[in-house]
């Protein structure tokens, strides 16, 4: 039989399958996906030994040659769209599966006393049974477990002889133990299963367990919205894996599509002088004073400096771990504990009391000074990238990044985050037409290439969380999207006598997410691009058009989204762009190095921003945006 380990790393399966199997780089295992994303499920490796890791997502213990038991059965119907704490690759929910499970040995039994005793059985035992045991169960058990390692949808069976495992069975079978192990592959010994192959374990190289009791993905399935309080664990549920892996794939294809076009990748600061509208500010000034004499009296009290005490609370704590690492008693343990709060209470009084006397708890940033802060001026958490990527379109031509994007507006809905990272281009020589081409062969690109290439993801999408997902994807990389001016949009507003908008479709107002929702869910039924806006409703820097009334900028608008991607003709003129920042009451001080570059060789260029986690709730059909981002910021909530 062949070897396939760490010191093995041969391909597997080369005249039995046109995709063979590798180790994983840089890991010493082999990645399901290898095994379970073939075009023959992995039946063409049976009798090939692997290493494989995972997390366990179902399990049960079976007695030992008594007949394999049949799979779990299948709950009728989806869970709900907004359900995310899946812990299988199939669309069953398998918290009822497990309930089944585990009260399947008491109906066996009632069914054999009815039955005199007759029939054949499978003895399944739940975890409540093998807990009562005081040591791990003995030979005569084997579980089965469904083992997720992150790659792929898909589960992979794990048969173990409970003779292997050194922890207890109940440790063992909580739902997110982690185990590494190596056997070999076969084809499963109940016909009925659904599994093409499984792997019976030889070997556990490793276990981490969990504590069932605060571990929240063990209690029970949570809705997406409460796996937001849990987003270091929430990746471990399915729906969560796969929104992932596209928000993975939607990321290399920008940069395929990019670097295809001949762009260059920029990386732009997250920290800038320039913006406008609501920004986060960048200081290190708060909590300080000018005083030298009141910082001193406020620093210390009896004798002892703020850093002092906190140097004592950190000694302490690793005094208190160390005793509760060395099985030391009690009463050690305790006295030590109590010592502790003494001091930190003495902290919190040092740190109140220097808050009161510098008087900086809430500060007014007028009251600031700046010159004397970190930069030595105002600064502030980007909104947009696109300002610095200009000085490198205005030399290299052709240019893009990807980063973080920050706004400080107090809302709170299913379509906005304080924190969200964006794709943004900037071509020289180029117009609003030129963008607007741009975007919408990137837009379709992307479509396209999720469907290609994230099939299993978007297969479990679709029956999970949007039946309409592939279909609406297929339909739009192969379409052409209409284009309108904002004046046409009023008009078509305007004529729907029939609809009640809160805003008023009157010309010069924003278009509202109720407008935009109505021309593309219910007018087109499809994404559309918007151009040739009032000035008033876009920055100051995009190009005006000759009407004097209107801007060169547009938004590519889907269904049950709205704005997925902006992009603009940015002004080039100087003159024209120096009236706009005076007209706006902006400092012109901080877009000298901006107006620089129209002063010195200024070219016509435009570009697009496109919303990573809006385009991602597009390719998915996720009703809120909180679970497009791994960890999400919003107003009034940053977790972690």
């Amino acid at each position: 039989m062949e070897s396939f380990g760490k010191n093995h790393q041969k391909e597997l399966g080369d005249d039995l399958s046109p995709k063979p199997i590798t180790l994983s780089k840089y890991s010493n295992r082999v990645e399901l996906k290898t095994l379970l994303e073939r075009s023959d499920r992995g039946a063409g490796l049976v009798g090939k030994r692997v290493v494989i890791g995972g997390w366990v997502k179902s399990s049960r213990a079976v007695k030992k040659d008594s007949p394999p038991p049949p799979p779990p059965p299948s709950v009728v119907g989806v869970p709900s769209p907004l359900s995310g704490g899946d812990q299988s690759h199939t669309t069953a929910n398998i918290r009822c599966t497990e309930i089944i499970q585990s009260k399947m040995n008491i109906f066996r039994r009632f069914f054999d006393v009815l039955s005199g005793g007759g029939g054949k059985t499978y003895p399944i035992f739940d975890k409540t049974e093998l807990a009562g045991q005081k040591t791990a169960p003995p030979p005569e058990y084997v579980f089965y477990f469904l083992i997720s390692d992150g790659s792929s949808v898909s589960s992979l069976q794990v048969v173990v002889d409970s003779a292997l495992s050194t922890v207890p069975a109940t440790q063992l079978m909580d739902l997110g133990t982690c185990i590494v192990a190596e056997g070999v592959l076969r084809l499963p010994l109940a016909a009925s299963t659904k599994h093409v192959i499984e792997l019976e374990a030889d070997k556990l190289l490793h276990v981490g367990t969990v504590d069932p009791e605060k571990y929240p993905l063990s209690k029970k399935q949570l809705p997406l919205h409460m796996l937001r309080d849990y987003s270091h664990f929430r990746p471990r549920t399915t729906t969560v894996g796969s929104v992932t892996r596209v928000h993975s794939a939607l990321t290399l294809a920008s940069h395929t599509f990019l670097q295809y076009h001949g762009f260059q990748y920029v990386q732009v600061p997250v920290i800038t002088t320039t913006g406008f509208g609501e920004m986060f500010r960048v200081t290190t000034l708060l909590g300080k004073t000018d005083n030298e004499e009141e910082k001193k009296s406020v620093k210390e009290k009896d004798g002892f400096s703020i850093d002092t005490v906190k140097a004592a609370i950190k000694e302490k704590t690793r005094l208190i771990d160390h005793l509760k690492r060395s099985d030391s008693n009690r009463e050690a343990v305790v006295a030590a504990v109590h010592d502790l709060k003494k001091t930190s209470d003495l902290a919190s009084q040092l740190e109140m009391k220097q808050n009161s006397k510098s008087g900086t708890t809430l500060v007014k940033s007028e009251k600031l000074d700046f010159s004397k802060d970190f930069f030595g001026r105002d600064t502030y958490l980007t909104a947009s990238g696109r300002f610095h990527l200009e000085s490198y379109a205005s030399a290299l031509g052709k240019v893009y990044t990807l980063g973080p994007r920050f706004v400080a507006d107090k809302i709170d809905n299913a379509r906005h985050l304080a924190e969200m990272w964006n794709v943004e281009t900037e071509v020289a020589f180029s117009e609003l037409d030129d963008a607007m081409d741009c975007a919408d062969e990137y837009f379709k690109f992307l479509c396209k290439y999720i469907i290609e290439n994230r099939h299993e993801d978007m297969k479990f999408i679709s029956k999970r969380v949007d039946k309409t997902i592939t279909t609406r994807l297929e339909a739009t990389a192969s379409s052409s999207l209409l284009r309108f001016s904002y004046t046409e949009a009023i008009s078509l507003l305007q004529k729907a006598t029939a609809r009640k908008f809160e805003t008023k479709p009157e010309w010069g107002v924003a278009l509202t997410t109720e407008h935009l929702s109505y021309l593309t869910d219910e007018i087109y039924k499809g994404p559309v691009i918007i151009h040739s806006y009032p000035k008033v409703a876009k920055p100051f820097y995009v190009r005006l058009n000759d009407d004097k009334k209107t801007v060169a900028a547009f938004d590519l608008v889907v269904p049950k989204v709205g704005v997925v991607i902006t992009g603009s003709q940015n002004e080039e003129r100087f003159e024209v762009l120096n009236a706009r920042i005076g007209e706006c009451g902006f400092t012109r001080e901080k877009f000298e190095w901006y107006l620089d570059l129209r002063r010195h060789g200024t070219v016509k260029h435009s570009g697009i921003s496109l919303s990573m986690e809006h385009m991602l709730l597009f390719a998915t059909g996720l009703p809120d945006i909180k679970d497009a981002i791994p960890f999400p910021r919003s107003w009034g909530n940053a977790n972690n």
